[in-house]
């Protein structure tokens, strides 16, 4: 079957077969580098991460302290917040003229999405302004 022909008084067939071949031998080829690839993707580095020490700063003025517990209770500088009353602190927060310093302090045992939560609240009503408060480490 000639694709190119010069003969154009011919009757155009449709082409019945379609050659995979060259599309198979691509697909072994993809598959291969997948399989010798896929290791290096899944094993993860171990790090040490250094270790810093840093001193304690002053708290500023205009700062609010934003305290998690282990239960997930948020706590305005050492008051308990019930629900939906973060949300109300925050956005009486971002109208202030200046806009304060959240210190977020979040106990060892709390779940990661409290603090996505509370982090994100405070992002929804504009305050930017958010510092991670740790207890400093002793020399030995």
């Amino acid at each position: 079957m000639a694709f190119g022909s010069f003969n154009h008084h011919r009757q155009k067939e449709s082409m019945a077969d379609i050659n995979v071949t060259p599309m198979v031998d691509v697909m072994l080829v993809l598959l291969v580098i997948f399989i010798i690839s896929a290791p290096m993707f899944t094993n993860a580095v171990q790090l040490e991460l250094p270790k810093a020490q840093a001193k304690a700063l002053q708290q500023e003025a205009g700062s609010v302290t934003l305290a998690i517990d282990a239960a997930g209770t948020v706590y305005w500088n050492n008051d308990a917040l019930q629900a939906g009353e973060l949300e109300q602190r925050l956005a009486e927060a971002a109208g202030l003229p200046q806009q304060p310093e959240l210190q977020l302090r979040a106990d060892k045992d709390t779940r990661y999405e409290v603090v996505a939560q509370v982090m994100a609240a405070a992002q929804s009503h504009g305050l930017t302004r958010i510092g991670f408060v740790t207890d400093p480490k002793e020399k030995k």
